[in-house]
């Protein structure tokens, strides 16, 4: 898995994601999660993080059919209502099926990309996609400075803590904080441009990349799997009836 092209990655859970959007109905999401396992099990993905990250998954597809089993549009038989919660058969399986979409559509985002690099994301959407140099190294070197917030954080509460004024009043103290921390980032992204205007990362039309990023067969063939999943999926929901085309 990690020597595909993270664009082919991105371009499969894309086409999943728009063939699963489509609708709103269990038999196509189910249909989707099994051919999707499927994959993982022939990309070989490692069960650890994949077990880790399904579980956030879970409990976040589970929290949003929560919601739209208790605020649903109710029809056919009630089982219970409070004020403005109601529990019927058309909430039960409008939350089913939010629950098995949510699930269909973000499991391919977060599994494809669990060992991906940043910078061969970055590679490939500059040579592959064509993406403006400029817009993607940028993107690049500020996804790389994001660990240093939580060190710039860390440091900010200690100097205020050594100057006495961190004892108190934990709200204004987290709102001078972030104020603070807004103006480092700001300082260091402005010099880090400077720095990469200097040495030539911005370069037009003449742009250079140190690593080639390649579109071959395995990338073509994850593509095309992420076709047939959305393709298997709207087929089945068609075919049994179930289909429920989100604009109607």
């Amino acid at each position: 898995m990690s020597r595909i092209n993270p664009v082919a990655r991105l371009a499969a859970a894309f086409v999943i994601a728009v063939g699963l959007v489509l609708s709103l109905d269990w038999v196509s999401a189910t249909t989707a999660l099994a051919l999707e396992l499927i994959l993982i099990l022939v990309l070989r993905i490692p069960w650890r993080p994949l077990l880790i990250r399904g579980s956030l998954l879970v409990l976040v597809a589970g929290l949003t059919a929560l919601t739209i089993l208790l605020y649903g549009e109710p029809s056919g038989v009630v089982h219970w209502q409070f004020l403005l919660i109601t529990v019927s058969d058309g909430s039960i399986d409008l939350a089913l099926a939010t629950f098995l979409r949510v699930l269909a559509i973000a499991l391919p985002s977060v599994v494809l990309f669990i060992d991906t690099d940043p910078t061969d994301l970055a590679d490939g959407l500059g040579q592959v996609l064509r993406l403006p140099a400029r817009f993607v190294l940028g993107a690049l070197a500020g996804l790389r400075l994001v660990g240093l917030l939580r060190q710039d954080w860390r440091y900010l509460g200690y100097a205020r803590r050594a100057r006495g004024v961190a004892d108190q009043a934990r709200l204004r103290r987290a709102a001078g904080q972030a104020f603070a921390l807004l103006v480092f980032a700001v300082r260091r992204g402005s010099t880090l441009a400077t720095a990469m205007e200097a040495r030539g990362f911005g370069a037009y039309p003449t742009r250079t990349w140190a690593r080639p990023s390649r579109f071959g067969g395995p990338e073509t063939a994850l593509v095309a799997a992420g076709v047939v999943i959305a393709a298997a999926a709207i087929a089945v929901s068609v075919g049994t009836g179930h289909w429920n085309f989100i604009g109607s």
